[in-house]
């Protein structure tokens, strides 16, 4: 097959999970860039009918846009490979890792990368031990500030920034809103990064660092989504030197994780220029305020050519 051949593509988006509204405007921005360079398009929002539809229409692609754990905790994703049809992004055992903050910290931490240290907390551990005593080891042992955020999820949703002990109680409440599992660690002061690694067939490729300066100094929910809430700067303001380490740094993860097409590894550059670890997404947002389309547009490519590449190369590499 051709890359220049349009293909039949099914969009996956909506799904069940808290980031369901971000899901569907990021399903509508990859159509829309399909459908600009020939392509035919559907958008489905997975339900009982799904499966049916698809053996009843199958198409050449299938392209999961589908944010939380509806599509990025695997077990969506293993169910469309029993399907047979060419999917786009990471397996469903790699997605399964990355999914799990402090799994797949703990494999970049092995790996020899820095990455804020940290510890995860079960709901259960935390209410049966005690919620008074556990917070107080933790501080005792991470110190401040920290950063409490739910160990599975993305969007910034239940995570809040700890600089003084007395709001934990309160920020682990807000992580246990969103998954079963908070993870507690260090804040790491420095440069935020996002690093967008794109893969059409010749190797993994760093597109260029989105830095986010947020105004109000936390890359929230609201910050993310909202229209000028935050600054974005691409390519980052950062050295040459530290913009070829976070590059070769991003891509490693992106291997060592075992992910595949498209992901985006969020990290910070410390004063020394270290980068830090923060976490792996297998399937980025990709809304008119996300990162991975400023990414490629600073690489001077179009939405549309980097999306119909990617397409193109799950099919051919199925």
């Amino acid at each position: 097959m051709s890359d220049t051949q349009p293909l039949d593509i099914v969009v996956l988006a909506g799904g069940i999970s808290h980031e369901r509204d971000i899901s569907l405007r990021s399903g509508r921005r990859v159509a829309d860039a399909l459908t600009g360079v020939g392509h035919s398009v559907r958008v489905l929002d997975p339900d009982a009918g799904l499966l049916a539809g698809l053996d009843a229409r199958r198409p050449d692609v299938i392209w999961p846009v589908l944010h939380g754990a509806s599509g990025e905790d695997g077990a969506l994703l293993a169910l469309l490979e029993a399907t047979g049809i060419p999917t786009v992004g990471s397996r469903s055992a790699a997605a399964g890792l990355a999914w799990s903050k402090p799994t797949a910290k703990e494999l970049v931490r092995r790996a020899g990368y820095a990455t804020p240290r940290g510890v995860a907390l079960s709901k259960e551990t935390f209410r049966d031990l005690g919620a008074a005593q556990v917070l107080e080891r933790l501080v005792g042992s991470l110190g401040t500030p920290l950063v409490v955020k739910p160990a599975q999820g993305g969007s910034a949703q239940g995570v809040t920034v700890v600089d003084d002990a007395s709001v934990l109680p309160r920020a682990m409440v807000a992580a246990f809103t969103y998954a079963d599992s908070a993870l507690v660690e260090t804040k790491v002061t420095g440069t935020e990064l996002a690093v967008t690694v794109v893969d059409t067939g010749d190797g993994p490729l760093a597109l260029p660092a989105v830095e986010i300066a947020p105004h109000g100094g936390i890359y929230s929910f609201e910050a993310r989504y909202n229209a000028g809430e935050t600054l974005f700067y691409t390519p980052a303001r950062i050295s040459a030197q530290s913009a070829a380490r976070v590059a070769e740094t991003a891509v490693a993860i992106h291997t060592l994780l075992g992910l595949r097409h498209i992901s985006r590894i969020d990290l910070i550059v410390d004063a020394d220029g270290t980068p830090w670890f923060l976490e792996a997404n297998v399937l980025p947002g990709l809304t008119e305020t996300s990162l991975v389309p400023q990414s490629i547009e600073a690489s001077g490519q179009s939405l549309g050519e980097v999306y119909s590449a990617l397409a193109h190369a799950a099919v051919t590499n199925n």
